[in-house]
């Protein structure tokens, strides 16, 4: 993608300066009534190009960079809270503290009773 986009800036740049070559007259432009600028027309140009580029590339810049922000910070939430939930130790409903084995047990069992109360057996009605 490097390579399509120094081709691109080259062209441009090459035709630019081919545009300046055959296009260096003086011009007026008339800002206001008493006011009027004498320049070339390459430099009105890149001015009026200029006009137009850098507020679209200063509101891409900050969008990117809020953007970037906001997912580095989720990000960093992400791993506090798989770290916190990785340190807690499992405790029971009287705030005891269960074994290892008794709660790899026990969540094997809330899922099995979990995948049976959600597989659709039965006769399907009511009464």
């Amino acid at each position: 993608m490097a390579v399509i986009r120094t081709i691109a800036w080259v062209a441009l740049v090459c035709g630019l300066l081919i545009f300046s070559f055959y296009n260096w007259r003086p011009v007026e432009v008339t800002i206001w009534e008493n006011l009027v600028l004498e320049t070339k027309v390459p430099v009105a140009l890149l001015l009026a190009f200029l006009i137009g580029f850098v507020p679209l590339l200063a509101y891409h810049l900050s969008v990117k960079w809020s953007l970037k922000r906001r997912v580095r910070s989720l990000e960093n939430s992400l791993k506090t809270l798989a770290t916190a939930r990785r340190s807690d130790p499992p405790l029971s409903s009287d705030g005891a503290l269960v074994p290892a084995a008794a709660s790899a047990d026990a969540e094997r069992a809330a899922a099995e009773s979990a995948a049976d109360g959600n597989s659709g057996g039965g006769d399907g009605g009511g009464d």
